[in-house]
């Protein structure tokens, strides 16, 4: 994570109080990179997390409009706790350290107890390098249930889309992408469906809102344009909101067309060539 602005006291330097703020920012992107909305993950594990010890190290100042970068881990599992450490830098420089101690317990009682093993395996996991999500293709038989609940938590509660308007024909047909995090919550997902001799359209793209930007997006198109490729398709096209047309520019589509209204959503055709 990268902090640019920063808060100043009367001697130019950060507050030190504000560096508890950036860890605790950081441990919010933590769980995004795990692919874990962290709310309703906690709710499946029955439990939450409460901070126990937070300690800090100063080594040198952050001053004003200094790019910083924070660094985190999970460092180590216990019973029912969990060690985090923290490094803030400014380039090469290290400013700031800090050990972060946080406890599962029962969110009534607030008494702890052990750490969920999905959890402490979802963390391992990630420490080590191994894959905390995967995706599955498959028919609307077979996905369409999870597909159905994220395409209803984006489009229709989050921008508006009507009920009837989400849900058509073509989810029959298509072939579905659904990806899952490392406790098994479907989090984004996507359909491929025949367009025309030799191309495929790509359509109904959703990621839940709190994990965008951990490249599940990016993830799930991927893979739908495997599936294009392996139909032997020469293209893939699009119908783009207009604020994700960068990210599909980023993979290599292309704008063609003029922008038009969709479900009262500005959107704009884009193809790729494979």
């Amino acid at each position: 994570m990268r902090v640019r602005w920063v808060e100043v006291d009367m001697q130019k330097i950060v507050f030190n109080a504000h560096y508890l703020m950036y860890f605790d920012t950081a441990i919010s992107d933590y769980w995004r990179a795990l692919a874990m909305p962290y709310e309703e993950a906690m709710q499946r594990l029955g439990g939450d997390l409460y901070v126990k010890k937070a300690s800090i190290e100063f080594h040198a100042s952050a001053h004003f409009d200094d790019r910083l970068d924070v660094a985190l881990k999970c460092a180590r599992i216990g019973n029912s706790s969990l060690l985090f450490s923290g490094a803030i830098f400014r380039a090469d420089q290290l400013l700031i350290s800090a050990e972060l101690i946080y406890v599962f317990a029962d969110t009534a009682s607030q008494t702890s107890k052990p750490v969920p093993p999905a959890l402490r395996q979802l963390l391992s996991d990630f420490e080590e390098g191994r894959a905390i999500s995967q995706i599955r293709t498959g028919d609307w038989t077979t996905l369409g249930a999870d597909a159905t609940g994220l395409r209803r938590e984006v489009f229709v509660q989050e921008q508006g889309v009507p009920e009837e308007m989400e849900w058509d024909e073509e989810d029959s047909g298509a072939v579905h992408a659904v990806a899952y995090n490392g406790l098994g919550q479907p989090v984004a997902t996507g359909r491929l469906m025949t367009h025309g001799q030799g191309s495929s359209k790509i359509g109904r793209m959703a990621v839940k809102r709190v994990l965008r930007g951990a490249r599940l997006g990016r993830d799930i198109l991927h893979a739908l344009l495997a599936e294009a490729e392996a139909r032997g398709n020469s293209e893939v096209m699009l119908n783009a909101q207009r604020s994700a047309q960068g990210f599909y520019e980023r993979s290599g589509f292309v704008v063609r067309g003029q922008p038009f209204d969709e479900v009262d959503i500005p959107h704009i055709e884009m193809f790729k060539r494979l």
